[in-house]
């Protein structure tokens, strides 16, 4: 009984620190999700009440005040950036960085076209934000996670903006699909895509994967394949299934088989 007690404190010792990391990190994006997601819809919400795909939300609809939102946003931005001190002091640095990209992201479509890179850098912050947490220090593999983030993210965006090219254009709004055509903004959003899948393939050649990786890796790119076979310039009946099921399934299936081949 002595050394299972021994043994068991030893057992807590090691993973304390660890659970404790892995914690903080959620609750920093939770809540960098929640800031940048709700300042996006108090923003735009003059947009979203005219434009007849996005009336329903909650703040055109009255159902949530421009100033709750405002305060929610506030708030987790409060909780973020107290995370982030808990963790290490170069991740507590570094929050207004985080914070500013994903919160300047909902001006974008006001100027540039480019704002679905900005959009994908913001979530490409997660892996670096991540492996900072817990190691402290700049690596290349998680810069070539983040790499194929921008450019994943880029491009489903550019998908899912296509929706809305008429009513962009009628407002002024930036996009790339407003900007260049469906057909164009399609192309370049493939290009895009590419370039995502060949950052996952050089990080899993650099990172010496499990084959596991390879597996989680196969699907991602699948499913890259499979949202340009349905969405065509003039049928985007299915654009919906491209944007949230086929990168939900990449997304989900690749993070676990690489969390699963670092444990191998």
């Amino acid at each position: 009984p002595v050394y299972d007690n021994y043994l068991q404190n030893q057992l807590v010792g090691y993973l304390h620190p660890f659970i404790v990391t892995a914690l903080l990190v959620i609750i920093c994006m939770i809540t960098a999700r929640s800031a940048a997601m709700a300042f996006n819809r108090y923003l735009d919400r003059a947009f979203d009440a005219k434009n007849p795909r996005t009336a329903i939300r909650e703040i055109p609809k009255g159902i949530i005040s421009p100033e709750s939102a405002l305060r929610f946003v506030i708030l987790n931005v409060v909780l973020f950036v107290i995370a982030t001190w808990f963790i290490n002091p170069l991740c507590f640095y570094l929050s207004p960085v985080a914070l500013f990209v994903i919160l300047f992201y909902s001006y974008t479509k006001r100027f540039t076209m480019l704002c679905h890179l900005v959009l994908g850098l913001g979530l490409a912050l997660a892996p670096i934000g991540a492996y900072l947490a817990v190691t402290g220090v700049f690596d290349v593999l998680p810069i070539l996670f983040s790499l194929s983030v921008i450019f994943w993210v880029s491009g489903f965006d550019i998908i899912y903006a296509l929706q809305d090219v008429e009513f962009d254009q009628s407002q002024q709004l930036h996009s790339i699909p407003a900007s260049l055509g469906k057909e164009r903004a399609l192309q370049l959003s493939m290009v895009l895509h590419f370039f995502s899948a060949a950052c996952i393939i050089i990080a899993g050649m650099y990172g010496e994967f499990h084959w596991l990786y390879w597996i989680g890796a196969a699907v991602f790119c699948g499913m890259l394949i499979y949202q340009h076979s349905i969405v065509k310039p003039n049928d985007l009946s299915r654009v919906n299934i491209a944007f949230m099921t086929a990168n939900g399934i990449a997304s989900v299936v690749f993070g676990v088989l690489v969390i699963a081949a670092m444990f191998m």
